[in-house]
């Protein structure tokens, strides 16, 4: 089985209250409480794509539900690396606010089909690449400039579709179509937005 993708959307003063060894675990305990780790029924606690833990008041982090993905991370993977792939691509406009929204998330400057980097100063430092604590990390401060990135490369997405075809369709580790390229980018940029909102970061787990 491959590696999965929890996306937390966090309220960065209370998690900064939590000491830093106890971060993980108290996240996973908000997202899978009890024995069995099934505890999101569809019930009122999930609205607009976000899981919210039950009994929880006030409510101080939520998952994001990937509908394109059903939690797994390789897509992600596989999002970040098309994009690497295409940018050469693309006008420098579109390119840039691209970066600034996609960078942390799925994809980084020095990208080579791995993930995107966390930042090992929010949680404890993982054992080794193979097993990582934590997938991506991204700080309240940087979530207003990508919201608003997106705001901008939404209306753009379309002229992706040409580099899309010229360099990511049929391949392998690439996503299947590029209508499964944009979904993915869209659930992110629902994600940031609402982060942004809030003035919360977001982090993603295995």
């Amino acid at each position: 089985m491959g590696m999965d993708l929890t996306v937390f959307m966090v309220d960065w003063g209370q998690l900064s209250a939590i000491p830093i060894e106890s971060r993980i675990g108290r996240l996973e305990d908000m997202a899978w409480p009890g024995e069995c780790g099934d505890v999101y029924d569809g019930g009122p606690e999930q609205s607009h794509g976000w899981l919210w833990p039950p009994g929880q008041a006030p409510a101080w982090c939520a998952v994001y539900s990937f509908l394109t993905t059903t939690g797994a991370h390789i897509p992600h993977v596989h999002a970040g690396a098309a994009w690497a792939d295409i940018r050469p691509l693309v006008g420098a406009p579109v390119r840039e606010v691209m970066d600034s929204f996609l960078a942390g998330l799925i994809w980084n400057a020095d990208q080579a089909d791995a993930p995107a980097a966390a930042d090992s100063g929010v949680f404890p430092p993982a054992a080794d690449r193979w097993h990582p604590h934590v997938l991506l990390v991204c700080l309240p401060e940087a979530m207003a400039g990508k919201a608003r990135a997106w705001e901008r490369v939404e209306p753009c997405l379309e002229e992706l579709s040409g580099p899309f075809a010229a360099e990511c369709e049929g391949w392998a580790g690439r996503p299947d179509a590029f209508e499964d390229f944009v979904a993915l980018l869209r659930e992110w940029g629902a994600a940031v937005a609402e982060a942004a909102r809030r003035g919360w970061g977001l982090v993603g787990l295995p």
